[in-house]
């Protein structure tokens, strides 16, 4: 019989093969990691077929990081047609950024000409903002005509907020047509509030044909929480004989529960010719209090 460490040393041997072949490296996933710049890319695995499909995405890597001017851009690697279209690319970014105010703006890359362009696009974007009530505006670096336009938009803007009852409404600066519209936009409002049982119902500023649409309103919503049995239900709300229709309804859904087993069932609710009728069930109430 072999010494048992002699039987250790014969079973560790019969699994290096497999450790071996458990740890070799894919090749497919070697060549995946060095086309796409990985750091376990090793590239002395790599056939010359495959050398030359890495170099040409490590260019391609570069151009793009060039490209999105990215610290890691080489431009020594970049050949000669691809450096003029970087160049290209780059100054027509740089302008761009410029005119449209966002990113960083190198002014002193700009021509006379795209100069002057981006003067009068940063004029027009501050004409804008004047117009919209963006921000602060500086009205002495308007012209006389801009500020009336200015002026304009401000007054627009401020009829706009007293007729949806939002922003800043000067009641004093509106005229008789402006206020009636801006008194019956609230209104509506105000009647819309409260059909939908929204918080700040102002039924005082109801009349009369809408505090009966208003009620109206209020009692279907009541009627269907109280069908739905919801704790939005108010009993106190409903007639006599909607009081009698839904609790006949709730003896019919009753009923069912008890015969089919599913859903809440009250036996004690169910007529001495029913409760025969409908076996008991494990876990059926008896009673109100009795519910599982």
């Amino acid at each position: 019989m072999l010494p048992r460490r002699l039987w250790a040393y014969v079973a560790c041997l019969s699994l290096w093969p497999v450790s071996l072949l458990a740890g070799a490296p894919d090749p497919a996933a070697n060549v995946l990691a060095c086309t796409q710049g990985r750091p376990s890319c090793d590239r002395s695995r790599l056939t010359l077929s495959e050398l030359t499909e890495v170099a040409r995405a490590d260019h391609a890597r570069n151009v793009s990081e060039c490209r999105n001017a990215r610290t890691s851009c080489d431009p020594s690697r970049l050949s000669g047609t691809e450096a003029i279209a970087l160049a290209v690319a780059g100054h027509d970014r740089n302008v761009a950024r410029c005119t449209d105010g966002i990113g960083a703006c190198d002014t002193s890359r700009l021509t006379r000409a795209e100069a002057r362009d981006v003067a009068a696009a940063g004029r027009q974007r501050r004409l804008a903002d004047c117009r919209s009530g963006i921000g602060t505006c500086d009205a002495s670096a308007l012209t006389e005509a801009e500020r009336s336009e200015v002026e304009v938009a401000a007054r627009e803007r401020m009829v706009s907020d007293c007729r949806e009852g939002t922003g800043q409404c000067d009641h004093s600066r509106l005229t008789r047509p402006e206020e009636r519209d801006a008194a019956l936009a609230e209104r509506r409002r105000n009647l819309s509030t409260c059909i939908n049982g929204y918080d700040g119902c102002d039924r005082s500023k109801l009349g009369q044909r809408e505090a009966i649409e208003v009620d109206l309103a209020q009692h279907t919503r009541n009627m269907a929480e109280c069908r739905s049995g919801r704790e939005g239900c108010d009993y106190s709300l409903l007639s006599p004989a909607e009081v009698a229709a839904l609790a006949a309804a709730e003896r019919r859904r009753n009923h069912t529960a008890c015969a089919t087993g599913r859903g809440y069932c009250d036996r004690s609710r169910l007529t001495p010719a029913e409760a025969a009728a409908i076996p008991a069930q494990p876990g059926v109430a008896s009673s109100i209090g009795g519910q599982p």
